[in-house]
């Protein structure tokens, strides 16, 4: 019943009008479909602040994000200053509502389970202190390897919430564990950390 009230309550295009969203998209085939969650929440209504790595711009072009959400897409860490302004990756997250990280690539598991700051991606989440959301996108093997595990439950130890990848055909030939996570899965996620924020 609780479930079932927190989607009802979130599924209402009017709970998403006040919404701010980012998006952190790092480097993997898995990105293009980044933009279809992005352009989801913006049709909502909510506003979706798109981060993307370097890798991530070889494979979708800042251009489509910026088209779906009709936001600037951040990909530098040196983004001009205009006067009195925060850093962007500070202050991008003083009124945001959820940082969603979709696909996270192994790289990035372990750069953000380090604290790694080299990315505009790793940059926000150093200075993020709201909900985080994890989709992790990968080889099978890669999925499976001790070092990517391990960073998985140190990001859920420290209250992350990590949407375990898909089984599937994946983009290198391989069936597996490693593809992003269904969309509608990834979408019930967000609305439900949403709609927990909207009851208490």
């Amino acid at each position: 019943m609780r479930l079932t009230r927190l989607y009802s309550t979130m599924s209402n295009d009017d709970h998403w009008n006040d919404k701010i969203l980012l998006l952190g998209v790092t480097g993997g085939v898995a990105a293009y479909k980044a933009a279809d969650l992005a352009s989801r929440w913006t049709q909502r209504g909510a506003k979706v602040r798109v981060r993307m790595t370097p890798s991530a711009c070889r494979f979708v072009q800042p251009l489509t994000f910026e088209a779906v959400t009709r936001q600037p897409v951040t990909t530098e860490i040196w983004q001009p200053l205009g006067t009195g302004e925060r850093p962007e990756h500070i202050g991008s997250g003083d009124d945001a509502d959820l940082f969603v990280i979709a696909p996270a690539s192994a790289d990035h598991l372990a750069r953000l389970a380090q604290g790694f700051g080299d990315d505009t991606v790793c940059l926000t989440a150093l200075a993020w202190e709201g909900p985080l959301v994890i989709c992790p996108a990968m080889n099978d093997r890669m999925w499976r390897n001790p070092a990517v595990q391990a960073n998985v439950q140190l990001l859920r130890d420290r209250g992350a919430t990590v949407v375990d990848p898909g089984v599937g055909h994946l983009a290198c030939g391989s069936t597996g564990p490693g593809r992003l996570a269904d969309l509608d899965d990834i979408d019930a996620c967000v609305i439900g950390i949403l709609g927990q924020k909207e009851l208490s």
